[in-house]
Formats: structure tokens, sequence, C-alpha cells
């Protein structure tokens, strides 16, 4: 039997289908379940699951800092487009939030999930209408208002709620 937490994933999947950004975000905090259903839909569905901290800094390793900051965007692309499958799950994406990277994590994902549907295990919070990292005053925090992706929250799965925010995504 899949997790609620499973199951709500492939609930709102479909969602995506003619959406721009075929993004769906599994957000709570750490130890909420968001990697055991990572592994779950993989298991059950064959989908690829890439751990990007792990896959991501051993292909920065030998790249200058300057370097890591201009390549990490086409590093991750080509992580993903390797995978050759219409659902790709991402899980540890820590990294991305690095300052020395200099990205913008949320873009990050929506630009590759323009193409594949991406389902990221965010590490964070979302209270229904703001998306955030970190607390505030911490150097990698972010936070985003109405941010355009499919959102289940993984905090409290009893509670968690399937929405899609930010602009129209079809």
């Amino acid at each position: 039997m899949p997790t609620p937490l499973a199951s709500q994933i492939q609930e709102v999947l479909p969602r995506t289908r003619d959406a721009y950004y075929k993004l769906v975000l599994a957000v709570g905090p750490a130890r909420s379940g968001k990697t055991a259903m990572l592994t779950e839909l993989a298991a059950q569905h064959s989908w690829p699951r890439v751990n990007v901290n792990l896959r991501l800094s051993e292909r920065l390793l030998e790249l200058t800092h300057r370097q890591r900051a201009t390549r990490v965007a086409n590093i991750l692309d080509d992580m993903v487009r390797s995978e050759q499958s219409d659902v790709v799950l991402l899980d540890n994406i820590e990294m991305l939030f690095a300052e020395e990277l200099a990205q913008d994590p949320l873009r990050l994902l929506q630009f590759l999930s323009r193409n594949r549907a991406i389902i990221a295990a965010w590490p964070g919070g979302f209270d229904g209408a703001c998306l955030t990292y970190a607390e505030p005053g911490h150097p990698e925090a972010r936070r985003y208002q109405t941010p355009q992706a499919v959102i289940v929250n993984a905090g409290d799965s009893d509670q968690a709620e399937a929405e899609t925010r930010g602009e129209e995504m079809a």
C-alpha cells in the first residue's frame, strides 16, 4: 500500500501534464518522509531517483570555484536528460542553495521541468502561499511568494494538502 505522501504525489502529477513547468515539490522538514516517498515512487514506476548533492558534487570537484557557478545549471540539466525518462525524482537538493554556486534553486528546478516532470524533495516549508528554505537571516535562506509549482506538504501527511500555486501553469 502506497504511503499517503506517495499517493498524493501520484494524484497531483497529472496536473503538470500540460503545464509550462512540470514541477512537483514535496515540501517538508528533515525526516518528514520525502526520501522514502521518492524511493517508493522510483520502485513502483521505475522512475530514476537522482541524489543531487552526491552527483553534482562529484561533477563540480574538477572545476574551479569560478567555473562552478557558471556550469552548475548545465551539469544538472545533463544529469536529468541522461536519465531518459518522462519523470525524474530529485532528492537531496540542498547543494543548490549553496552561496558559492549563486543559483536560484526554484528557477533551476523550473528550468529542468520544462520538458519532463520533475518531482523534487524540497527541504523547507510551505504555508499555503510562501515557499521557504532555511530561517530568515541564514545566508542560504530563500523565500518565494506564490511559486509556480505543484506543492505537496510532507510535514504532516494526515493534513498534507496538494496545491497549485503561482500563475496559471497551463
